[in-house]
């Protein structure tokens, strides 16, 4: 039966911090709904309370059909065999559970019959009834294999995502809740998905910072606000979403202004009228110097005060634009060189797995893209040209003054306390580096927690405060968007286009390759 989600008036608090308020939306069958704003806003909040996994504190939310939310991590269990995973996940274990549990008990309580079909009816909606087939195919589909017996915690980061996006091809829900679906997926699996959405005929709300993947698979855009946490929405891809929220803006900023203008004016001229009153001395005085024949002008001039108040009065109020507030991201220029690496007939073997031969020349303004599947050895190739991994053969050469800024996946240049680390590695004061940190959103708050208790999102824009304070000459960023949100990533990519360094980037996102302009890309 088609599926349907219906939300009025949600709110939602965390202790003292209002995390959504007045929330309403409707995800219908069909529709395909991207909810976008900046990290911690509250869009996977809305998703899981969409979905039924968390209550609001305020408002009504009507479900029909079976509602899937399916999280941003993989949520690997230890024990857990991707079979056992992608039944989670899909809602087929829970539901054969129940089925099989209540088959047991129905020869003994023949009134569970009732129970026991609804049960069935839940399990074949789901998908179960075929679900060992379908597991083997979209395993080779997402290029992990027919071996469903493998432990997920044994899979790699990108096993993972492909094992999560396994999951969404396998599931039957009638509305699906998707928290970025798109997280360490390479181009091929992210074609998989966009033609899967593109099929479906269940309804989607979706978070994602991607903009080409909202580009090709939304049709509404719910916008969380920032700073305000007002929400506006928009029909239309992301693009025209962009458009469309950049006139809304440009035609408020023009009625601010006109409102601006006529209360200046008319406060200007109300100052003017009061002192000419004054001037005069009032209607009294007027009578006694002239016997009277001045006091149409005063009471004129009384009636001219009193018109412009009024019109102050009755002028419509426009409030202020927010200005959302931006990161400054800034990168040090960095002192010149000329060759900055060289890789020459170079291999890398770890384990089973061998990387090369490769012939990598690396200059001063060279802007160089990676890209391939996920196991291609991407982060492998990185790892060699900057000497973490050791040569099995072949050669590498590093240019004289060549400082090497990396940015990894692992988002591990901060260790220990923030303030400490980045102190200790920028060289920088700590009252300087505190005000780096808060160009990065990280504020009086953030400074003192340890790098473990900062989101992926926060540690990624700690790294990138690092990079920023040193004079690196060949920054090297691993999937650098990644946790970031869309005002941050647009930051990111304003900054990077001032860069005269070496530039090297892993990357999955198509709209931020394109941006960045590279000079060349290496395809593994």
């Amino acid at each position: 039966m088609p599926g349907s989600i219906a939300a009025r008036d949600i709110s939602k608090s965390y202790a003292a911090v209002q995390v959504l308020e007045r929330v309403s939306l409707v995800v219908a069958p069909g529709d395909r709904v991207g909810i976008v704003g900046p990290n911690g806003i509250g869009k996977s909040t809305l998703l899981r309370i969409l979905a039924g996994l968390e209550e609001a504190d305020e408002g009504r939310v009507i479900r029909s059909g079976a509602v899937g939310y399916l999280p941003q991590e993989p949520e690997g269990r230890p024990g857990e065999s991707v079979r056992d995973y992608l039944a989670r996940r899909t809602g087929v274990g829970a539901a054969e559970q129940k089925m099989d549990a209540l088959a047991a008990r129905l020869g003994a309580e023949p009134g569970l019959a009732g129970a026991y079909s609804d049960a069935l009816d839940r399990f074949l909606a789901l998908g179960g009834e075929d679900f060992e087939a379908r597991v083997g195919a979209v395993l080779e589909e997402v290029d992990l294999g027919r071996r469903s017996d493998r432990d997920m915690t044994s899979l790699s980061g990108g096993e993972a995502a492909r094992a999560a996006l396994a999951a969404i091809l396998l599931a039957r829900f009638d509305v699906f809740c998707l928290d970025e679906p798109t997280n360490n997926l390479d181009f091929a699996a992210l074609g998989l998905l966009e033609r899967f959405l593109d099929g479906l005929g269940a309804g989607v709300a979706l978070v994602s910072h991607d903009r080409s993947f909202l580009d090709a698979t939304v049709t509404r855009v719910v916008e969380i606000e920032a700073e305000t946490r007002r929400v506006h929405e928009y029909a239309g891809t992301w693009s025209e979403y962009e458009a469309a929220r950049e006139r809304a803006r440009a035609q408020h900023e023009a009625a601010y202004a006109d409102y601006v203008g006529e209360k200046e004016r008319y406060t200007t001229l109300l100052t003017e009228r009061r002192q000419q009153a004054h001037t005069l001395g009032g209607a009294r005085k007027l009578a006694r110097q002239t016997g009277g024949a001045d006091r149409r002008a005063t009471n004129a001039l009384r009636a001219k005060v009193n018109q412009v108040k009024n019109h102050l009065e009755k002028l419509e109020e426009v409030e202020k634009p927010w200005s959302p507030w931006r990161l400054q991201m800034q990168f040090a220029a960095p002192p010149p060189a000329g060759t900055i690496a060289e890789l020459t007939g170079a291999v890398v073997e770890l384990g089973s797995f061998r990387l090369g031969p490769v012939d990598l020349d690396l200059r001063f303004g060279d802007r160089v893209a990676i890209v391939g599947r996920n196991g291609t050895g991407k982060t492998t190739l990185i790892r060699a040209l900057v000497g973490d991994l050791p040569l099995s053969r072949g050669s590498r050469r590093v240019g004289r003054g060549t400082v090497f800024g990396e940015l990894n996946q692992a988002r591990d240049l901060v260790t220990g306390v923030l303030l400490d680390d980045v102190t200790r590695l920028s060289g920088l004061e700590p009252t300087d580096a505190r005000t780096l940190l808060a160009k990065f959103a990280l504020g009086a708050d953030d400074v003192e927690r340890t790098a473990a208790s900062l989101s992926p999102g926060e540690r990624t824009r700690a790294g990138l405060a690092l990079l920023s304070a040193r004079g690196v000459n060949c920054l090297i960023l691993d999937e650098p968007t990644n946790h970031l949100d869309l005002e941050a990533i647009e930051e990111l990519e304003t900054a990077l286009e001032g860069y005269d360094g070496c530039l090297v980037v892993v990357t999955h996102d198509r709209r931020f390759l394109e941006r960045l302009e590279v000079s060349r890309t290496i395809r593994l």
